[in-house]
């Protein structure tokens, strides 16, 4: 058996969604979260490091549920049923274990060629190195361009239709040339892979077989925190192994790069093979596919989350229907709303999402979206994080016309959008600079009109370059820096110095400055009072 090591996902991604939700600010998250990961728990590693990693092989042990009844049969006599508010555990794990599935996969990808000296031909040393096989040269390793290392990987899965369509993660499959499914009842079959989403990290295999075992799929929409959840896979390799735990939050948001998926945060005991495979409701029910964990150590430490079995439908059904998934586009970058930003637009409370950049000739730029709205709203549901508005969208499709409610010079407007088409994102999350604090005078910042040439360079109509952040003002703590453009203060275009002057003079607590660094244009709450 092949060793099993997950691959890596950036620990940025838990800081963003601790700091999303209210919970760190950047510099205590960047603390908190030194030494951990966010990892998918799919065991997937090349062949060649298990051979050389020199620990100790410890064989599975595959105990498929021998006495598992069949779905729907009565317990055994001997049974003992749990106490009165317990979920039956044991009656969940009889009757829905025999569709959960093992995955393994093989496979080869290519490795980048190491870098040889870069010699012409005709010189002298270029057959000695050649014969000498220096990496990079021909004939040395990798021979120039580049080699390919072997694959191998676990996971787990489950039926969905008797007639062999078969939910994962497509991290589970990637890059695999052969995809194998295991039964509980030790039938072994070779998969096809009929389509991966990697934005949602969902995947739909078929196998050639018949009447098989399938799960009953739930909802998420009346799943309640603290409810009891069980999972069913393969961590480690060990078959049908079953953990159970509460749901600990929902819509949770893992960072810009999976906008997609509003998460299911849990306590169960998810390991390195888990992944893939079904999480169960206290009724039985598949409410999510185990994908990632949070962890230091590369094993459970009590986070975990899970994809909405929503979103997987829908992947499923596109994938089913066509091959390909289309995901809808709104055309916006959003920040967090915080307190210092509710102060600044006159918002009642911290909630919504602030449009930091409207991209040019997108389905919110010809709808009137302008940067420094708050969406309060999209097609009738309530934005209360800006990481809801990504899944709101994706739960969409090209082409859906949509109410959005915004917030707009102390009023609220609503806009019709027609949404786009997107490959890559739909609403994408700005990197803002946490808690921040920015003004002239009060702000402590030094500024000047935009040179001619600037304008042109920046791709700016108007704006004012910083060119100094007093040490220790608010501006500096804010982290605002030197050759930043302030574009604009509540999301009102600056034009001039006194127009500066006179909008922070205005201000009660705090302002909101949209700045551009680069390309990126960002809100930057400063408190000032």
């Amino acid at each position: 058996m092949a060793q099993q090591v997950e691959k890596m996902i950036p620990v940025k991604k838990l800081v963003w969604a601790l700091a999303a939700a209210g919970v760190l600010g950047a510099a205590g998250g960047a603390l908190a979260m030194r030494n951990a990961k966010i990892m998918p728990v799919a065991d997937t590693q090349p062949a060649a490091t298990a051979a050389a990693s020199g620990d100790t092989q410890v064989a599975a042990v595959t105990t498929p549920l021998a006495n598992a009844a069949a779905p729907g049969a009565a317990p055994a006599a001997n049974y003992t049923p749990p106490p009165a508010g317990m979920p039956d555990f044991a009656q969940i794990a009889a009757a829905q274990g025999p569709a959960v599935v093992n995955i393994s996969v093989s496979g080869t990808v290519k490795t980048r060629a190491a870098r040889g000296p870069q010699i012409d031909p005709d010189d002298p040393f270029y057959e000695f190195f050649r014969r000498f096989g220096v990496p990079g040269m021909p004939g040395g390793p990798n021979g120039g361009d580049g080699g390919s290392r072997e694959i191998r990987g676990q996971g787990s899965g489950f039926i969905v239709s008797n007639d062999g369509i078969i939910l994962t993660n497509a991290h589970v499959v990637q890059d695999a040339q052969e995809v194998v499914v295991k039964l509980t009842d030790r039938r072994e079959f070779r998969a096809k892979v009929l389509g991966s989403d990697k934005s949602t990290d969902v995947a739909v295999l078929k196998i050639d077989a018949k009447n098989l075992p399938t799960v009953r799929l739930g909802a998420t929409r009346d799943l309640r925190v603290g409810e009891w959840v069980l999972a069913i896979g393969s961590p480690f390799g060990f078959e049908n192994s079953v953990s159970a735990g509460v749901i600990s939050a929902k819509g949770r948001s893992l960072g810009p790069d999976e906008s997609r998926v509003p998460f299911l945060q849990t306590d169960v005991a998810i390991n390195p093979g888990n992944s893939g495979g079904p999480l169960f409701n206290a009724r039985g029910e598949v409410v999510g596919i185990n994908s990632q964990i949070y962890s230091a150590s590369g094993g459970y430490q009590g986070l975990s989350f899970a994809i909405p079995v929503e979103v997987a439908n829908k992947v499923r059904a596109q994938i089913e229907k066509g091959g390909k998934v289309q995901h809808a586009k709104l055309g916006v970058m959003v920040q967090e709303v915080n307190q210092g930003f509710a102060d600044s637009f006159k918002l009642d409370r911290p909630e919504g999402a602030l449009v930091a950049n409207v991209e040019d000739n997108g389905p919110a730029a010809r709808a009137g979206l302008r940067s420094g709205d708050v969406i309060l709203g999209f097609k009738g549901q309530k934005i209360v994080s800006s990481g809801d508005l990504p899944a709101l969208v994706d739960q969409s499709l090209p082409g859906d016309k949509v109410d959005v409610e915004v917030w707009r010079a102390g009023k609220r407007e609503t806009l019709s959008v027609t949404l786009g088409d997107a490959n890559e994102k739909g609403a994408k999350l700005a990197k803002g600079e946490g808690n921040a604090d920015s003004a002239h005078g009060k702000l402590g910042l030094a500024l000047r009109p935009l040179q001619p040439e600037e304008r042109r360079q920046l791709g700016a109509r108007e704006g004012l370059l910083i060119e100094e952040v007093g040490e220790g003002s608010a501006a500096a703590r804010a982290g605002v820096r030197p050759g930043d453009v302030l574009l604009a203060i509540n999301g009102t275009p600056v034009q001039s110095v006194d127009q500066v002057r006179g909008a922070v003079q205005g201000a009660e607590k705090s302002v909101a400055l949209l700045v551009q660094r680069g390309s990126d244009k960002i809100f930057v709450p400063v408190r000032i009072g």
